[in-house]
């Protein structure tokens, strides 16, 4: 989707136009369709009417920055994937998310928005027959759909490692781990293939329309399915995320407290109990060794508090990253489908929306580089490994044995 996330992506129908239920609507979806919406000529009278030279030099324009979104989600997204089967110590519970997540980025890059600019490119005009475009939304959907559960199945993971820690091993036992990635791969199912192939999604004229014009592939969605799937593909998720992050910062907080204070009282008694003992040395070093051993205890809890919270933090910014990009799109997907004509919005406008959603799934792995070295390391060992030629431009980790 999510485009996980869309990721979480990465979510809902790309190309999508949510128009009402009305037969004119669906007799000319290309007015509102977006990305692969494909239209009538006379339709889009702004690009017509530019001279040749700017209208190559925007086409121009579009295919360099889809190509770079498209590369670098394909690319980052592969990256991940092979680092964690490459290096054993990124190989946990969370991280099996994180492989998820990037397998459903990769699926969005490479069967969603390939189709998608192949559209925008060619003007508008859908190249590959009836049946491939019903694939193609399906496809949109689904993985862009399950890239935004995935992001809710990891912020409920880290949910449960920071607020239940010790409670955390019992319950996302491997079961557990794998009924949540199965959801995340089955419910997307549920509002992309059957609906579309099924024509549930939107209204009769638009079948029709869709069956007399194969050059045109739009996306005319009726307002109980823009309904229904937009809560399912993001309002939903992002509430559940939205709510386990403020739980895991109220308790990260509480937390740091706590240990602040424990590590302090620690330090205090340990003095106490050195100047009350002096007239018995043996006493003494029992002392001191039971005070060393709980400081030892409560420096390997902070270490482990640490490694959790920047774990968590990480998976915080790629949440905020993933509202950031699909929420605009999902504002206007909802709108106009309740609000129809009322609520006109430019083509050119609606495909930036697509896109920046899109963007999100080129976006998680250059979180990851960024904010989490581990990950940081093992795309460098992995990129020495995979390019021996560029292998002078990276520092030899010592840890990689």
């Amino acid at each position: 989707m999510l485009n996980v996330m869309a990721a979480m992506t990465t979510s809902l129908p790309s190309r999508v136009d949510p128009s009402p239920t009305s037969s004119s609507n669906a007799s000319t979806p290309s007015s509102t369709a977006a990305n692969n919406v494909t239209s009538v000529p006379v339709e889009n009278p702004t690009v017509e009417n530019l001279p040749e030279n700017v209208n190559v030099f925007v086409v121009v324009i579009k295919g360099i920055v889809m190509g770079s979104i498209i590369t670098t989600a394909v690319l980052g997204n592969a990256l991940v994937i092979a680092s964690v089967r490459r290096h054993r110590r990124l190989r946990v519970v969370t991280n099996c998310y994180v492989v998820s997540l990037a397998a459903a980025d990769l699926l969005v890059a490479m069967c969603a928005m390939t189709f998608n600019a192949s559209a925008e490119l060619s003007g508008g005009k859908w190249l590959f027959g009836r049946f491939m475009c019903d694939v193609w939304n399906s496809l949109d959907v689904y993985f862009s759909t399950a890239s935004i559960l995935h992001l809710c199945c990891i912020s409920v993971d880290r949910y449960y490692a920071i607020v239940s820690p010790l409670e955390y091993t019992v319950i996302m036992r491997q079961g557990t781990v794998g009924c949540m990635l199965g959801s995340a791969w089955i419910l997307p199912a549920l509002i992309s293939f059957i609906p579309i192939f099924m024509g549930w999604y939107t209204t009769q004229e638009h079948l029709d329309y869709m069956v007399k014009n194969p050059e045109v592939c739009s996306f005319v969605v009726n307002r109980p399915y823009a309904v229904i799937s937009s809560c399912i593909s993001f309002w939903i998720p992002g509430l559940v995320m939205i709510v386990m992050y403020c739980k895991i910062y109220k308790e990260a907080v509480r937390q740091r407290k706590a240990l602040s204070r424990t590590s302090s009282n620690i330090v205090l008694n340990s003095v106490h109990h050195h100047r009350s003992s002096t007239r018995q040395h043996h006493h003494q070093q029992m002392l001191l060794q039971a005070a060393a051993e709980t400081g030892t205890s409560i420096r390997q809890q902070t270490k482990s508090w640490r490694a959790e919270h920047k774990a968590a933090r990480t998976l915080g910014i790629i949440m905020g990253a993933f509202l950031l990009c699909w929420l605009p799109f999902f504002l206007w997907y909802l709108t106009t489908s309740l609000c129809g004509e009322a609520c006109y919005c430019p083509d050119t406008v609606v495909s930036v929306l697509f896109w920046i959603g899109y963007f999100n799934s080129a976006l998680n792995p250059l979180i990851y580089a960024y904010f989490n070295r581990d990950f940081r390391e093992a795309f460098k060992d992995t990129l020495k490994s995979a390019l021996p030629c560029c292998a002078s431009c990276w520092k030899t980790p010592s840890q990689f044995v």
